[in-house]
């Protein structure tokens, strides 16, 4: 079963108190992710640098079943992070980020991308956030911080760090989405196995 979005489970949830304050609601929001529907992908989101339980509950509602994208462009065109392209003949030109899709979604990754122009590191939050978790899941996350530096520091360089911010959340997608799509194969490994 896919998870709902985020704006439309939270309503439904005899816990949430509409109209509450942020931080209570923000509470509400952290026990709706250890929930067993949610714990699992939240999980695997927050081992990312920049990936709150907040950010990771807006990704794993918004965008709810990840085996949908076949590859990680399908996904990164779905959240509006890809450039547009106005092509005529031979001529091929790309111009700003279509902002075409999911603006929730896209919004948590470009606020995380900004964490990726400091050098990488694994703070006592990020430890913390990480323990416990597949080594295949830390590495695609001590890689994300690797490349994504390098990319917001190559682009940064030649064009303004909003650009390259949005490069690199489009990058940090595609982690995502192979973090994602190993807890889809575990998951549908699992199942049939104890079928």
């Amino acid at each position: 079963m896919a998870p709902e979005r985020l704006f439309d489970v939270l309503p439904e949830c005899h816990e949430i108190e509409v109209g509450a304050p942020r931080p209570h609601l923000d509470e509400q929001i952290e026990r709706l992710a250890l929930s067993p529907l949610y714990k699992p992908v939240v999980d695997r989101l927050r081992c990312f640098r920049g990936i709150s339980t907040i950010a990771a509950m807006t990704l794993a509602t918004e965008i709810g079943d990840w085996r949908r994208f076949e590859r990680p462009g399908q996904l990164m065109a779905y959240l509006g992070l890809v450039p547009s392209e106005h092509s005529s003949g031979n001529r091929e030109r790309r111009g700003p980020i279509t902002k075409a899709g999911n603006s929730r979604c896209r919004h948590v990754l470009v606020q995380a991308a900004w964490h990726y122009r400091h050098r990488p590191t694994v703070g006592l939050e990020l430890r913390r956030r990480q323990h416990d978790h597949p080594p295949e899941v830390i590495g695609h996350a001590w890689k994300a911080q690797h490349r994504l530096y390098k990319l917001y520091h190559r682009i940064a360089a030649k064009k303004s760090s909003n650009i390259a911010v949005v490069a690199v959340a489009r990058e940090l997608v595609g982690f995502l989405w192979a973090v994602m799509h190993e807890l889809e194969i575990e998951q549908t490994t699992s199942l049939s196995e104890a079928a």
